[in-house]
C-alpha cells in the first residue's frame, strides 16, 4: 500500500510474512535530482515485490535514488542489495557499519546465550531462525556513514541525522527541523514496544534507550512516521509510556529473583510479554530467543544500578538481588 503523508513524501508500507510485526514502512522523499528511501524490507520475495511495485507507481528510478537505514536489523536493511547501483549511496549510523562490515559474531552470541542458561538443544535451533540469518542483504552494499547531527537535503526536506542508540547499537533517527517531521525507525513505535536487547558491542543497552528517549523529547515534532505501524504526533506522551513499560518490566525481573537465584533463561518466564502465547513452554523458539535478550538487558540494567550482582555456577551465569 502506498500513501501520501506531505508533498513528495510517501509510505509504502510492506509486508513481513509471519512476523509478529506484521509489516514496515518504507518512506519515499521524491527530490527533484535525487530521490531517499528510508529503511527497505527483509530481503523476501514477497518484500521485494510490494517494495518495487509501489517504487514503480511512485515512479521512482533506482538509478537515481540513495538510501538511509536507521538501523542494521534485516527487516530494515535486507533489501539494500537490490535497491543500490553504482550511482547509489546508503547512509548507515557509523557505529553499526563497523558491525555489519566487521567479522560476523554469531558464534559468540551463541555462546553467550548459552552462558545465560539457554539450553543447548534448542540453541542452534532459535539462532537458525534469527531473521539476520534467513533475510539478511543479498550482498554487502559500500555504507556511506553519518554521525549524529550530518544533514541529508533530499528536495524540500533537511533532515537531520540523530543518534539514538538502545533498540541498535548505533540507531539513527532523522528529523527535519523546519517541517517538525522526526523518522523515528525503531527507536519510538505507538502500537508495539521497541525490543531493547542486549547488545556485545554495549554495556547497557536499556540504560541506552532510556537516555536516547529523553534526547529526542525536546524536540519539536508535528508528526513521528515510525519504523512499524502507525504514526501519531504525541512523541512526548509516548515516550513516557515507554519508560513505564520498562520501569514495570524491571519490577518483574526483581519480583522474579526474590523468589530465588536464577539464570536469565529462568527469570523470563516470569515478565509479561504481549505475544498470543501465555505459557513460557509455548513460546516459539525465536520468541524465547528474543525474550531472553530482552530479560538480559534489564538484568544489566539493575546490575550496573547495585541491584542484582551475577555470579558463574556449573558453568552459567546466575544473577541475585544485592
Amino acid at each position: 500500500m502506498v500513501k501520501e503523508i506531505y508533498s513528495d513524501l510517501f509510505c509504502i508500507e510492506v509486508p513481513l510474512p509471519k512476523s509478529p510485526l506484521k509489516s514496515i514502512n518504507s518512506y519515499v522523499i521524491k527530490g527533484r535530482d535525487r530521490n531517499l528511501i528510508i529503511d527497505t524490507a527483509m530481503n523476501r520475495h514477497e518484500c521485494k515485490e510490494v517494495l518495487f511495485e509501489g517504487l514503480k507507481k511512485l515512479g521512482v528510478n533506482i538509478e537515481k535514488t540513495d538510501l538511509f537505514i536507521t538501523h542494521l536489523h534485516a527487516d530494515h536493511f535486507g533489501l539494500t542489495g537490490d535497491l543500490t547501483s553504482d550511482k547509489s549511496r546508503c547512509y548507515f549510523g557509523r557505529a553499526e557499519k563497523e558491525i555489519v562490515t566487521g567479522r560476523s559474531n554469531w558464534d559468540d552470541i551463541l555462546r553467550f546465550y548459552i552462558l545465560n542458561g539457554f539450553p543447548d538443544d534448542i540453541v542452534k535451533d532459535a539462532l537458525s531462525m534469527h531473521p539476520g540469518i534467513l533475510y539478511g542483504s543479498s550482498r554487502l552494499v559500500e555504507l556511506t556513514p553519518v554521525s549524529d547531527g550530518d544533514m541529508l537535503y533530499v528536495g524540500d526536506y533537511e533532515l537531520r541525522c540523530i543518534d539514538t542508540p538502545g533498540h541498535s547499537p548505533g540507531h539513527v533517527c532523522l528529523y527535519d527541523e523546519k517541517k517538525k517531521i522526526f523518522f523515528s525507525g525503531d527507536h519510538i513505535l505507538f502500537d508495539i514496544t521497541p525490543n531493547i536487547t542486549h547488545w556485545i558491542q554495549r554495556k547497557d543497552s536499556l540504560r541506552d534507550y532510556l537516555a536516547s528517549l529523553d534526547k529526542v523529547s525536546t524536540l519539536e515534532v508535528k508528526i513521528v512516521l515510525p519504523g512499524h505501524r502507525n504514526s501519531w504526533n504525541k512523541h512526548i506522551d509516548r515516550i513516557k509510556e515507554l519508560k513505564e513499560h520498562h520501569r514495570h518490566r524491571l519490577d518483574e525481573v526483581i519480583a522474579a529473583l526474590q523468589k530465588r537465584d536464577m539464570t536469565a533463561y529462568e527469570v523470563a518466564p516470569f515478565i509479561t510479554w504481549k505475544i498470543e502465547f501465555k505459557k513460557w513452554e509455548d513460546f516459539p523458539i525465536g520468541q524465547k530467543w528474543f525474550a531472553v535478550g530482552e530479560t538480559l538487558a534489564h538484568l544489566h540494567y539493575l546490575e550496573n544500578d547495585n541491584v542484582v550482582r551475577q555470579y558463574r555456577k556449573d558453568g552459567l551465569i546466575y544473577y541475585s538481588l544485592c
